[in-house]
């Protein structure tokens, strides 16, 4: 039953468990979401905001930080809503369109909206 069961995130051992909403590791006693185990299935990405919200495509996001454009004088505002993002892998985990234009933003500088 375990080879269907992922391996734990933190630990990495293949001793998990369904409980309720969450996968429980046998080993180390961490907990993480179901769906979230769902979404990095079918997307191999997971992707969470600064308050630890899963991110998706399409999700409506907010900036907790002024950030300074690199190679120009604009500053994206803080508080600014970004719609209709798109998850991508790397460093950088938020293509986006702004009002600065198109760029890719880390996930930590965003907040779900």
């Amino acid at each position: 039953m375990s080879e269907s069961l992922p391996k734990c995130p933190a630990c990495q051992e293949d001793m998990t468990y369904p409980d309720g909403d969450n996968y429980v590791c046998a080993q180390c006693g961490h907990e993480w979401p179901i769906a979230g185990a769902v979404i990095e299935e079918e997307t191999g990405l997971i992707v969470k905001d600064a308050n630890g919200n899963l991110l998706a495509d399409g999700d409506t996001v907010t900036l907790i930080k002024d950030l300074k454009v690199k190679g120009s004088s604009t500053t994206l505002k803080v508080g600014s809503k970004i719609k209709g993002i798109r998850l991508v892998p790397g460093d950088h985990e938020v293509d986006c369109k702004t009002e600065a234009g198109s760029m890719l933003l880390k996930a930590c500088f965003l907040k779900k909206a």
